[in-house]
């Protein structure tokens, strides 16, 4: 009996035992899963709130997007107006200076008129009394032309690459491509027309040269190609290579201290080689520490030099030069490529004296002009800018003196 006692005694406390155990387990469990959702009910707190703070964002960002994108707006079309007063003025700056054409002025004994100016005089008849007039006597030049103004511009089309020279012999209608800054070869076209329909370069038969042409100084006259090849070095050669036998029928050595480019924006061109309608010239520098651009009068049939001058025109911030006539048109440029214009001009004959002669500005187009290569049966000069080739036709005035 007490047996049974003592084991209902233990069974009770055992019942009693765990179910204290479970309770406290119970609300361990409780505590626990309440604990979760006071963490889950603040996190709930700061979504919202971050979610609102995200909206208040995303409109101020709104706000001020469309903001940006109605002062971008008016910012653009403050600049579409400036462009258009910009254009305006360009125009009507070369208008003017159609209008009013670069007179080209001698020392105080000598004065250059321009034969408008000639008639003008003749056609007032009795009113004032007739002067006497006499040409330049010249003994290097004959031609008395000078450039008075740009009088249309053509952009013919884009082909090659930014720096390149095109041509035209003044003897025929074919037309001639330098591409690049140096090669072994050039491209022929029949006439200016076939280059304009032409897909590229090589639409046009490609000319293989027996050597290297370097720089943007070729120049093509009476069917032969002059072209420079720099030697080793500050070996400068100048060589004649004849189109119609396709051969070189001459090469010569043109001695300088080095090989000092001749347009400072130009650097790839060491000499330049110039047609007018006297013959055959070349620009040069006789050395890097030379500060003006050298013009020497070739024979284009020996290549001898005839004549060398200083042109007293710098070779800083120079891109390209010209002959016409006997004279030197150089034309500068900055290096952040802004309006090319001529500022220094050099005549074998003394008639134009450069600091006199007013400045001659190009129709602002791309960038900056590799080469500008002057055609005396047209009068007019075929450029190239930033890989455009373009053509300026000019407008001429004869020189007469008092």
């Amino acid at each position: 009996m007490e047996l049974l006692f003592l084991l209902l005694v233990s069974g009770t406390w055992s019942l009693t035992g765990a179910q204290f155990y479970y309770q406290g387990l119970v609300e361990y469990v409780e505590n626990r899963l309440l604990a979760l959702e006071d963490r889950m009910q603040l996190w709930h707190d700061q979504t919202q709130r971050c979610h609102t703070e995200l909206q208040d964002f995303q409109k101020q960002t709104s706000e001020a997007v469309d903001g940006l994108g109605g002062e971008h707006g008016a910012l653009l079309r403050d600049l579409e107006g400036a462009a258009v007063r910009l254009d305006r003025l360009e125009r009507e700056m070369d208008h003017v200076e159609a209008q009013n054409s670069p007179r080209a002025c001698t020392n105080k004994a000598d004065k250059v008129v321009e034969q408008e100016a000639w008639g003008l005089e003749e056609g007032r008849g009795d009113e004032e009394e007739e002067e006497e007039w006499e040409e330049l006597d010249s003994t290097v030049s004959d031609c008395v032309d000078i450039i008075a103004a740009i009088r249309s511009v053509k952009i013919l089309k884009r082909v090659g690459g930014p720096k390149g020279m095109w041509t035209r012999d003044p003897q025929s209608s074919e037309v001639y491509v330098f591409n690049g800054t140096s090669g072994d070869s050039v491209y022929r076209f029949s006439s200016v027309a076939d280059f304009s329909r032409s897909v590229g370069l090589s639409s046009g038969r490609q000319i293989a040269l027996p050597s290297r042409w370097g720089g943007l100084g070729g120049a093509v006259y009476n069917g032969y190609l002059y072209y420079i090849q720099q030697g080793a070095g500050a070996d400068v050669q100048v060589v004649k290579y004849d189109l119609l036998s396709e051969s070189v029928t001459d090469v010569a050595m043109f001695p300088v201290e080095s090989l000092a480019a001749v347009y400072k924006l130009n650097p790839e061109t060491v000499a330049d080689l110039a047609a007018d309608d006297e013959g055959l010239w070349l620009l040069y520098a006789a050395s890097d520490s030379e500060l003006n651009i050298h013009l020497a009068k070739m024979d284009a049939g020996t290549l001898d030099i005839e004549q060398i001058w200083d042109t007293r025109c710098p070779r800083e911030k120079a891109e390209a030069a010209f002959v016409v006539c006997g004279t030197v048109y150089v034309v500068y440029n900055t290096r952040l490529a802004s309006r090319s214009r001529v500022e220094c001009v050099f005549d074998v004959n003394d008639m134009v004296q450069s600091e006199e002669a007013p400045l001659l500005y190009f129709p602002r187009r791309y960038g900056a002009h590799s080469s500008l290569k002057y055609n005396p049966e047209e009068k007019q000069l075929y450029a190239w800018d930033d890989g455009y080739q373009i053509i300026y036709r000019l407008t001429m005035k004869r020189k007469l003196l008092v």
